[in-house]
């Protein structure tokens, strides 16, 4: 079934659970939805993925797949937007403020990418992070915390607080 939620964030194949843990974090501190696709580099339920969600676990929407037919399935109508090091603009050219359905965003496996076949097919909405010639790429969770923030800025971020509540507004008075 297709997420009612604004922002979905998609992996493709994860390979390390520590990633996956502070991309874990990442939705929740967004209100995005995960969707990870299997096969996984890890045992989902390990030590490592509730260690580096600092136990945000718990509050998380997410949901696994068996692999990428089975999310293709279950989200067949999705416009996938896919953070890629080989598209020709910047994910600050994309405009997600205008995205009348759920934003889905792909991020491909940390050794390999998105495969070309999935890129291809969704060129038009393929965008890079820019960075230095002598970079690659980024570590896939930050490239996550670097897009889902550019969403929710374009969103104004939606539902986020934008004062300190657990401490409170005054904390620094």
């Amino acid at each position: 079934m297709t997420s009612t939620k604004r922002l979905n964030i998609v992996l493709f194949e994860p390979e390390i659970a520590q990633n996956v843990g502070a991309i874990i974090r990442t939705c929740v501190a967004v209100n995005a939805k995960l969707h990870i696709i299997e096969p996984l580099g890890f045992i989902f339920d390990s030590r490592f993925v509730t260690r580096s969600s600092a136990n945000y676990i718990e509050y998380a929407d997410y949901q696994l797949y068996n692999d990428w037919d089975h999310f293709v399935s279950l989200n067949p109508m999705v416009k996938l937007y896919c953070a890629t090091r080989y598209a020709k603009f910047p994910h600050s050219k994309v405009d997600f403020a205008n995205c009348s359905d759920p934003i889905f965003i792909l991020f491909g496996r940390e050794s390999t990418g998105i495969p070309t076949t999935i890129l291809k097919a969704n060129l038009e909405r393929c965008f890079r992070i820019p960075m230095s010639e002598h970079v690659r790429s980024l570590n896939i969770a930050n490239t996550v915390g670097i897009v889902a923030y550019e969403v929710m800025r374009q969103l104004d971020y939606p539902d986020l607080s934008q004062v300190e509540i657990q401490k409170g507004t005054d904390y620094l008075e």
